[in-house]
């Protein structure tokens, strides 16, 4: 039975990866392949009485481990340039008034048309309105890298935000005073552990000589991000800080540090460091989707008022992306606008919401549908942005044509990110 188990597991892992790379050439998201792998497992184990242990407890263990490792992973990528301060501001704005908007907006009708309690919509609302990081990243290689540099910024901002806000609802739904209270401390107390655990982080990446290293970061970050969320505090910060100050350590290059630390080896390392977590990144990411997949019921998401459900939902998150977009950021790209996928921290934070506040119009049914149709358009907005010129030759012999279209979807964008 052993041997099966580790077949089992070693030919998931290769079709991930499979997955991944085709998703480069197809345009469609690995995700929805991992998802749709993972009903196809629940359909052969129904019909052949395949017994398989219930793994749907561990399922929020894996999805945490997966949005540490994703943000963590986003921000090493993140350059903080002067510049690039437009981008950093457009990102933020977009990411919370969207996510205002989408609540606001979708606690309304729950509460003026089904007669729900505002602290339950907007519970069940928040989950819906969060931009997934886990999927909008890793399906940005489509795009320009300018437009990649706003899906990664937004995505992260929109994930911080998003559970900071579940948390303040959290906190403050027996007192609101005491919620906004615990609120400004968390954030104090935010910016000193954030602090206090970069130099420690980063000097233990720099000093330390064990042929174990990188394991042992990874699992101090893992469990500070816990621990922060233990005492409510926004966790996912700690680790977009750490990430940023590593992947900006050129900021302090030339002070008085430079006289402890050998900044040639702490990149050297750092570099080391990222593709290390890169690849844990896609092992955690392809397994919690596959279980989810497993475990989703797929005759409850055929159900008529599920679909309708759905697809309200999808529609009216795009169609209030699209006005802001094209109204207030004047940001004229369609493939930007359909980048709003629903995924891991849409699940995490939909399965961290108290019975008492679950309602039935959002089940987790609609979820899956959000997620599945959120995916399908992100990958319409991946088809119909235009193709990077493949470098398979010299830059001589590059197609004309296909340079005129990169520049012709480049200059569709405010001069804000370009």
């Amino acid at each position: 039975m052993t041997n099966y188990i580790i077949l089992a597991l070693c030919v998931i892992i290769i079709l991930s990866y499979l997955f991944d790379i085709s998703s480069r050439y197809s345009r469609i998201p690995g995700i929805i392949l991992l998802i749709g792998l993972g009903i196809a497992l629940q359909l052969i184990s129904l019909s052949t009485g395949l017994s398989i242990p219930n793994l749907k407890p561990i399922l929020p263990v894996i999805g945490t481990l997966g949005l540490v490792m994703i943000v963590l992973d986003a921000s090493l990528d993140l350059k903080l340039e002067k510049k690039k301060s437009r981008v950093l501001i457009n990102t933020v704005l977009s990411a919370l008034v969207l996510l205002i908007l989408v609540v606001t907006i979708g606690s309304l009708v729950l509460v003026k048309i089904f007669g729900h309690t505002p602290i339950s919509a907007v519970l069940n609302m928040i989950p819906l309105g969060i931009i997934s990081s886990a999927a909008a990243i890793p399906s940005a290689e489509g795009l320009s890298s300018k437009e990649k540099e706003f899906i990664v910024y937004e995505s992260s901002f929109s994930d911080i935000l998003g559970i900071m806000a579940f948390d303040f609802i959290l906190l403050g739904q027996s007192e609101m005073n005491l919620g906004v209270g615990n609120f400004l401390i968390a954030g104090f107390l935010t910016i000193v552990i954030a602090a206090v655990t970069t130099v420690g982080l980063a000097w233990l990446l720099h000093k330390a000589n064990y042929h174990v290293n990188y394991v042992i970061i990874m699992t101090f970050v893992v469990l500070v991000y816990v621990l922060a969320e233990l005492y409510h505090l926004p966790a996912l910060l700690l680790v977009l800080v750490f990430g940023l100050a590593l992947s900006n350590n050129r900021i302090v290059e030339n002070t008085f540090i430079s006289r402890y630390i050998e900044f040639g080896k702490f990149n050297r390392d750092l570099n080391a460091f990222r593709r290390i977590l890169g690849e844990l990144t896609f092992l955690v990411r392809s397994f919690f989707f596959i279980i989810f997949g497993y475990y989703t019921s797929v005759e409850g998401v055929f159900y008529p008022e599920n679909l309708i459900t759905a697809f309200i939902i999808t529609a009216g998150i795009l169609l209030i992306r699209w006005l802001f977009f094209y109204c207030i950021l004047r940001i004229k790209s369609l493939p930007l606008v359909l980048f709003a996928p629903r995924g891991l921290i849409t699940i995490l934070l939909f399965l961290s919401i108290p019975a008492a506040y679950m309602i039935p119009e959002i089940n987790t049914e609609v979820i899956t549908l959000v997620i599945l149709m959120t995916l399908l358009a992100m990958m319409l907005g991946n088809i119909i942005s235009p193709r990077k010129a493949k470098r398979v030759v010299s830059a001589a012999k590059t197609d004309p044509q296909e340079t005129d279209i990169e520049n012709q979807a480049h200059n569709n964008l405010p001069e804000e990110i370009k």
